[in-house]
């Protein structure tokens, strides 16, 4: 009975549609956030009578990212024990209902409950896509599927931020439907992918019988990963306050601009990691980290708006090539088995990342009084030496290949 799905399984191979399907969810990661931007004020007035509406507003918005750094290890699991296909499509089904429940709500606290399960959903989401893309694709395709999955997520920002301010203008609650799409997205699931079994994965990626978690592996590339978020939304975060306060720019529509260069650097430098595919991945976090410490350490000298932005294109170019690289290394050290926990805790330790880089940010100002550009220079310096560390690894590890003929 079970022989022909076998030959099936070992027949099947995962192609650009695949690959495509399997992009498009993360966008709802950042349409968690992005298309509401536009209404906030709306909601606000909206919502003028409830008690604390000035912090309720804003924990509406980012509950969703703060439900993926918590939950996911345990989305992980689910993807792990139930099926990774499964889990996806499920979970952008009832992400599509959480979403646009808003739309026919008109009590607050019914709308943050949403969004916390909207949350919940979306770091299955997140953690499913990627596993799959781990379990679809090997060798350089999982590299390019990874970075163009980088590349999607900064560019949809800018289209999802257009998209909300359009909806916007309609009614605070019309946005909400935008989220409605995801089942769109589970439908082609549902049509053109499958359940990866592990019969399909190469040998040095199954744990076995007797395997265990890999702690010992990913608690490092989690402390790493941690590191690198930090640094990634450092810049998302401060870049308008940057501006305001060095360079007296706080016209909305000149802050949108830079926001734009901002995302579009990203997906350039997810096009630069293609580039950099073959390479090791300690030369890849080496130009990585070296990119964005070498221009935060810059823009704290940098005498003109002009030059910032110059720095900024460069900051950004190497967060483009940091995520791709550090997905890219937690998958290959991941099996099979426990490549959905795996990226759970990739995913609880990159996106924790976002919440302190808003609160060290502060704290290093407070300790050394002085503006934001030399608190950057702080993170700069760190960076740097994230990137030295990084090249004497990558030194180590061509001796070692060296000394074994390899």
């Amino acid at each position: 009975m079970n022989q022909p799905s076998a030959r099936l399984a070992n027949t099947r191979k995962a192609g650009t549609l695949q690959g495509v399907l399997l992009l498009l969810p993360i966008t709802m990661a950042v349409m968690g956030l992005i298309v509401l931007v536009p209404v906030v004020p709306r909601m606000m007035e909206h919502f003028a009578a409830v008690p604390g509406v000035q912090f309720l507003i804003p924990l509406m918005l980012t509950l969703p990212a703060l439900c993926v750094a918590l939950l996911a290890p345990a989305a992980g699991f689910v993807v792990d024990r139930f099926g990774r296909r499964r889990a996806l499509i499920a979970s952008l089904v009832l992400y599509a209902i959480a979403g646009i429940m808003p739309m026919f709500l008109d009590d607050l606290g019914a709308i943050i409950a949403s969004r916390i399960f909207v949350g919940a959903m979306e770091s299955v989401v997140v953690t499913a896509s990627t596993t799959l893309i781990g379990d679809y694709f090997r060798g350089a395709e999982r590299e390019r599927w990874l970075a163009n999955q980088t590349a999607l997520a900064s560019i949809s920002s800018i289209f999802l931020a257009l998209l909300g301010g359009a909806l916007g203008n309609i009614s605070w609650r019309a946005p909400f439907a935008a989220y409605g799409i995801s089942v769109v997205y589970a439908l082609g699931l549902l049509l053109w992918t499958w359940e990866p079994m592990r019969s399909e994965q190469p040998k040095d990626e199954i744990a076995g019988d007797s395997g265990r978690f890999p702690w010992g592996t990913m608690l490092p590339l989690a402390a790493i990963s941690v590191f690198g978020g930090v640094m990634f939304f450092l810049m998302q975060i401060q870049v308008t306050n940057v501006l305001a306060e060095t360079y007296g720019i706080r016209a909305p529509s000149q802050l949108g601009v830079f926001t734009s260069i901002a995302g579009l650097s990203v997906g350039i430098g997810t096009v630069l990691f293609r580039r950099l595919a073959r390479a090791r991945a300690a030369t890849q976090l080496t130009i990585a980290f070296g990119l964005i410490g070498a221009s935060y350490v810059m823009m704290n000298h940098s005498p003109a708006v002009e030059a910032f932005t110059a720095w900024l294109v460069v900051n950004q170019l190497g967060c483009g090539i940091l995520l791709p690289s550090l997905a890219v290394l937690v998958m290959a050290a991941l099996p099979f088995e426990y490549r959905g926990r795996g990226t759970g805790v990739f995913m609880t330790a990159w996106w924790l990342g976002q919440p302190l880089s808003a609160q060290l940010a502060p704290w290093v100002r407070s300790l050394q009084g002085g503006g934001l550009p030399a608190v950057l220079q702080v993170f700069g310096i760190a960076c740097i030496v994230a990137a030295v560390v990084a090249a004497i690894r990558r030194g180590a590890g061509s001796r070692r290949s060296a000394a074994t003929g390899t």
